[in-house]
This record gives C-alpha cells, sequence and structure tokens, in this order.
C-alpha cells in the first residue's frame, strides 16, 4: 500500500467513524490527508469505493482480534465470554460510537449497494465464526443461539452510544452468561 492511500484510507477511517461516511466530504478527506483529488482518484474509484474500503479495513482488525481470541486455544464458551469482553470493552472506550458496520447500513440501506454488500459480508463471517463456536457446546442449536449472541451485541452497540456504557457493557456481558448457560443445557437440544 502506497503511503498516500494508506493515509487516505487512515483519514478516512477516522473521520467516516467518528462523523458518519455521508456527512464527510472528499475535499476534507484529501486536505486532511494532505493530498491530491487525483491522488485520491488514483487510488480510489469514488468515495463509495473508500467508504468499502475503510468497512474492509475494519472488517480486517477485526478479524485479526478474533483470530488471536480463536487461536490461543480456549474451550469455546471461554472464547465466546472473551469475545464478548473484547466487545464490552469496545463500547467503554472513549471515542465509541457504535459499530461501524451497523453505521453504515444505516447510511447505505440498499442491498445493491456495494458498501452494503460490504456490511453483510463482515456480518455473515461473524455469525459463521460465532455459530462455529456454539456448535462446540452441544446445547441449544447453534444457529439460534448465534443469532441471539449478535442480536445482544448489536443492541448493546447502539446503546453504548445512548447510554452509560460501562452499564451498556456489563448488561451485555451478564446476557451473554445466560445466553452460554442456555445454549449448554442439554435440555435445549431439540430431537
Amino acid at each position: 500500500m502506497s503511503e498516500a492511500r494508506s493515509r487516505l484510507l487512515a483519514t478516512a477511517t477516522r473521520l467516516f467513524y467518528a462523523e458518519g461516511l455521508h456527512s464527510v466530504g472528499v475535499d476534507r478527506i484529501v486536505a486532511e490527508a494532505k493530498v491530491t483529488r487525483a491522488t485520491l482518484y488514483r487510488h480510489f474509484a469514488g468515495k463509495e469505493d473508500l467508504v468499502v474500503a475503510y468497512l474492509e479495513s475494519v472488517h480486517e482488525m477485526e478479524r485479526g482480534a478474533m483470530g488471536a481470541v480463536l487461536s490461543d486455544g480456549r474451550p469455546a464458551d471461554d472464547t465466546l465470554r472473551a469475545i464478548a469482553g473484547s466487545i464490552a470493552e469496545s463500547i467503554r472506550s472513549a471515542h465509541f460510537r457504535g459499530c461501524a458496520f451497523l453505521n453504515a447500513a444505516a447510511e447505505y440501506p440498499h442491498s445493491d449497494d456495494p458498501v452494503h454488500r460490504a456490511v453483510i459480508a463482515h456480518r455473515d463471517w461473524f455469525l459463521r465464526v460465532i455459530t462455529g463456536l456454539f456448535a462446540q457446546l452441544g446445547g441449544m442449536p447453534a444457529e439460534q443461539a448465534s443469532r441471539h449472541f449478535v442480536m445482544l451485541r448489536d443492541g448493546a452497540m447502539a446503546s453504548g452510544c445512548l447510554s452509560d456504557p460501562a452499564e451498556v457493557g456489563e448488561t451485555f456481558l451478564r446476557g451473554v452468561e445466560g445466553l452460554l448457560r442456555s445454549a449448554s443445557t442439554k435440555e435445549n437440544v431439540r430431537s
């Protein structure tokens, strides 16, 4: 990645997350990245391509963090707790402004839009990882448990911007604990 592309992406990432996708214009990104408009268009066909690149970089960051948790050999329930702990920690961080993907979906709601497709690709990946972990627990159907986990996460990510982030994080973690207890109970297995 060229230095100019890297600066553009870092600037866009900071501004898009803090202020929103539609509210940040190309001129501002170019000015703050200290590049020319021609440089921007040499690396990205347009703003939408820059938005997709931003989401892909956030995806890769989350994938790397998740990979580190998945590779340290914990049992599935402890891995899910670690993932939930990381989510709760991000909600409590100083510059938290919600989930980059949920925010993008709100601004690009049409399913045929490349930005929306990038959001769905990320969510599909996250759901697959969580489903795989719940499948290892052997209790309630993994798909059901993983959808529940993702819904808890989505609610916590939205609430973390509107309420006390510490309370939201704690509530989320309690919800995950309840889900783990429920998911690992053999009575929840459908015959």
